[in-house]
């Protein structure tokens, strides 16, 4: 074991972690005053349920020994016979008990991202409760055939460096399916929701940058090369994407914003997330400068076209974003980069790649489908009706849910 690697693995997972306080941040202040709590609160209880679920059983069923290549087992319940010695796979650098703590801080931040979507208008403990099921259901299966020895996705050929599928595309995908379930909020098109607080969005998008690069880097999974690669593409993609969603931003609204210049950078992360290890510099540009105007385009047209209520466009931001960057990574990806890369992309001309990752994110997205709508349905059973009611929306979420408010001395109208 390489103490050097063992650090740096360690200072990432560290980053990581910050970047679910950054997450509510972000989407605390994309909402109205009187939600800001609730918002919050969803996305910060993940640290809760994500870490004790992850120590109990959750490491295990992800990256235990496989089977099928869908799911591990309860071989490492309580990480019981996790190593703090040997590696997870032969060649690791890191012993198996820092690559659980480097993956834990995944399986927490992943959940939350969901909750944007219906911010504003699902009961908390339905919220909790779908979270806690969507975690087994869909988000320890998804690491599992993606990253886990023996996974489902990585024998078919396909890549995913950091969490395209895993993270963005998988949570993504529910939140849209989830908000269609959910409804949308009751003065919705009727009413104009103005973000409460542009500062507290700023400073959560640029904790998610700042986070990203433990995210990204990290992904190495040793203080080396490949991680510096990572950093440098992860930077690139983010700033790129930035810039070309201030230039949409400009053309169709004849002026940048604060808050679309951040939402842009977070798009950019996004996209880059799969292919941050596999791609070369100069095609991280391309993805960034590409990623913003599709995710723009989502996000102005089409949710207005057919009219979904991805109140925080965890959809339009996450899933779209994520498909990008896998399709992408089909393009760009070089084996001369990473050799983990099973070919090169379409574009150095190689088709194989680029198929298994367009099956990868089909497969995904039907994994995503399909465990919404089963925990959906169990969390039905178990609490009841899912929504609050449209007294307790009107009031807001924070002293409807709990009794509380993010501005305890503002009186005016919200």
């Amino acid at each position: 074991m390489d103490s050097g690697n063992i650090g740096f693995v360690m200072i990432c997972a560290a980053l990581v972690f910050f970047m679910t306080p950054g997450l509510s941040c972000f989407y605390g202040g994309l909402v109205r005053r009187k939600n800001a709590v609730n918002t919050m609160f969803t996305s910060v209880v993940t640290i809760a349920t994500g870490i004790v679920m992850w120590m109990l059983f959750g490491y295990s069923l992800s990256f235990g020994p496989d089977h099928g290549g869908v799911i591990g087992d309860f071989s490492w319940f309580g990480l019981e016979g996790v190593s703090l010695t040997e590696p997870y796979i032969e060649g690791q650098g890191i012993p198996n008990m820092v690559f659980c703590l480097f993956q834990m801080m995944f399986a927490v931040i992943t959940p939350a991202l969901i909750t944007g979507s219906v911010a504003g208008r699902m009961k908390f403990k339905s919220l909790f409760t779908f979270l806690v099921l969507w975690s087994f259901v869909v988000y320890y299966p998804m690491a599992h055939m993606v990253w886990g020895d023996g996974g489902f996705l990585a024998k078919i050929g396909s890549v995913d460096f950091a969490g395209g599928n895993v993270v963005h595309i998988s949570s993504g995908i529910t939140a849209l399916t989830l908000c269609i379930l959910l409804g949308k909020r009751y003065d919705y098109k009727r009413a104009n929701y103005k973000i409460h607080n542009t500062p507290m969005v700023a400073l959560g998008a640029f904790i998610l940058l700042f986070g990203w690069f433990g995210f990204n880097a990290g992904s190495a999974l040793a203080a080396d090369g490949l991680a510096a690669h990572a950093f440098v593409t992860t930077a690139v993609s983010s700033a790129a994407a930035m810039l070309s969603w201030m230039f949409c931003d400009v053309v169709v609204n004849k002026k940048p914003t604060f808050v679309g210049a951040c939402t842009g950078m977070v798009a950019g992360l996004v996209g880059i997330t799969p292919g941050a290890g596999f791609v070369p510099v100069w095609a991280a540009l391309i993805i960034g400068l590409t990623t913003s105007p599709i995710c723009f385009f989502m996000i102005s047209w089409v949710k207005e076209k057919f009219g979904y209520d991805d109140a925080l466009d965890a959809f339009g931001c996450h899933g779209v974003g994520g498909i990008w960057g896998g399709i992408c990574t089909g393009l760009f990806c070089k084996v001369s980069i990473n050799d983990i890369g099973q070919g090169n992309g379409l574009f150095f001309g190689d088709i194989h790649l680029f198929l298994a990752q367009l099956a990868s994110i089909g497969i995904t997205i039907v994994v995503a489908v399909a465990g919404t709508l089963i925990c959906y349905g169990i969390t039905r059973l178990v609490t009841g009706k899912i929504r609050v009611t449209e007294r307790e929306e009107r009031v807001g979420l924070d002293r409807s849910q709990h009794g509380e408010s993010a501005y305890p001395s503002f009186n005016g109208l919200d």
